[in-house]
């Protein structure tokens, strides 16, 4: 996925929250997937879909660095290693 940032950055006046807007330019299929989490999520935005993944992610990395493994329980019982960094 190709990626060209553009950022806007804004100051906030007394209680409101700092933002920063991220163009993201993606192929065809990538939107397509995009599309689809933020369906089946029900997420209000393609931004809330991204920062969900983003906290995923980041906790992902931190009990990799602490050297756990990723297991998936499948509908019948079978636990499965689940590789996110190969």
């Amino acid at each position: 996925m190709s990626r060209r940032e553009r950022t806007t950055f804004t100051e906030a006046d007394a209680g409101e929250r700092v933002t920063t807007r991220v163009q993201l330019e993606m192929p065809p299929q990538a939107m397509v997937r995009l599309q689809k989490l933020k369906d089946r999520t029900e997420a209000a935005s393609y931004a809330e879909v991204i920062r969900n993944a983003l906290r995923l992610f980041e906790a992902l990395v931190d009990e990799h660095e602490k050297g756990s493994e990723f297991m998936m329980k499948r509908a019948d019982g079978e636990l499965v290693q689940y590789r996110v960094f190969v």
